[in-house]
């Protein structure tokens, strides 16, 4: 009797310790595409900081078309944290494309304002923070075929779900683009 109750607590004892090894695992993955998130966030923030440069600087040529974008764009931001969705990064990126395309029509109709070395400053600084965002999507898009990959590994995904760990959504490249 005895050998059997120090059998049964050993087995016990070694998969409440596997238990606890995964479930610590699936956090340090989960936690790493929370962090990417965020920068994704950080990113988003500063991209749409040069953006409000940009269109600050349109104000003197296309004034009423200006104003109307600016308060556009500041009525549709949304802050990135990590608790937010794909979906979410990729309406910020929309509403950041649909500016810059505007901000494009107006260029094309006054050169001495794409020759401005503030526009030139501007432009870059965008251009610069949306290269930022596509390595933080990388990172972000890394750090969820982990947490997936994990989560559907045999045995591991006999315990995910019970933990509370669900798979993650990837974020897609969007396809539109503007030309400056």
């Amino acid at each position: 009797m005895l050998p059997t109750i120090i059998i049964i607590i050993t087995v016990a004892a070694v998969i409440a310790l596997w238990v606890i090894s995964t479930q610590r695992r699936l956090v340090v993955l989960d936690e790493n595409i929370s962090n990417a998130m965020s920068r994704i966030g950080v990113q988003l923030s500063s991209r749409f900081d040069a953006l409000s440069a940009l269109l600050d600087l349109t104000k003197g040529y296309e004034k009423h078309e200006s104003e109307t974008l600016i308060e556009t764009v500041k009525s549709m931001r949304i802050v990135i944290t990590a608790k937010s969705t794909p979906e979410d990064v990729l309406h910020q990126e929309g509403v950041i494309s649909e500016a810059l395309l505007s901000i494009a029509m107006i260029t094309e109709q006054y050169p001495e304002l794409k020759a401005d070395q503030n526009y030139i400053k501007s432009m870059s600084a965008v251009e610069t923070f949306e290269n930022m965002v596509r390595i933080s999507r990388l990172i972000y898009n890394d750090s969820v075929t982990k947490l997936n990959r994990e989560i559907r590994t045999f045995p591991v995904s006999l315990i995910a779900g019970i933990l509370g760990f669900r798979q993650k959504e990837y974020l897609v490249e969007q396809t539109a683009k503007y030309e400056m």
